[in-house]
């Protein structure tokens, strides 16, 4: 029953995680274009997006993923044999990169504050697809396990993803273009 319980809170963290990993680049992109505006109106943007940024990194991002770290510990101590499949090491090796990028936003966060950003609102938008690839292959591997189908169905269904980011890409970079 304790499986259960952690296994549930897990997928809460993580839901409220991805949350602010999937909102926070938003910000940061409204925040770069803002570099752009008149004053006043520039400086309270940049004011604005600088308190929601740390507002939402520090109130609901970092305890979500502490939470579901938290959880993920728990669910490995009811099942201690989990620790020697290989799909898992693979899921862990994804999710330190999402670890990873959770610190990254952080420090652009003060990078953004401090007026010393380089990235443009253009690599943002990519960079924002790197939390959705990674979850999606966490979620893959969390579902088949060592199973993960290798079927004209699963080939396809991936290709398809990949064309629908690619067309976004294309969107994003058509609508800077028109600027």
């Amino acid at each position: 029953m304790a499986y259960l319980w952690f296994k549930s809170f897990h997928i809460i963290g993580f839901v409220a995680w991805f949350a602010g990993l999937f909102y926070l680049p938003r910000l940061f992109i409204y925040h770069i274009e803002a570099f752009e505006r008149q004053e006043p109106v520039k400086t309270a943007l940049k004011q604005e997006y600088s308190r929601i940024e740390k507002l939402l990194y520090n109130l609901i991002m970092m305890p979500a993923m502490l939470f579901t770290i938290a959880m993920a510990i728990g669910i490995i101590s009811t099942e201690p044999d989990v620790l020697k499949q290989t799909w898992l090491h693979v899921k862990l090796l994804f999710v330190a990169l999402l670890i990873a990028f959770h610190f990254y936003y952080g420090w652009l966060i003060g990078k953004l504050e401090m007026e010393t950003c380089s990235i443009t609102s253009l690599q943002m938008r990519r960079l924002n697809e790197v939390p959705t690839i990674l979850l999606g292959l966490v979620v893959l591997l969390a579902i088949f396990k060592n199973n993960l189908p290798t079927s004209i169905t699963a080939w396809g269904t991936g290709i398809a993803v990949l064309t629908f980011a690619i067309i976004i890409q294309l969107y994003a970079r058509r609508r800077e273009a028109s600027k």
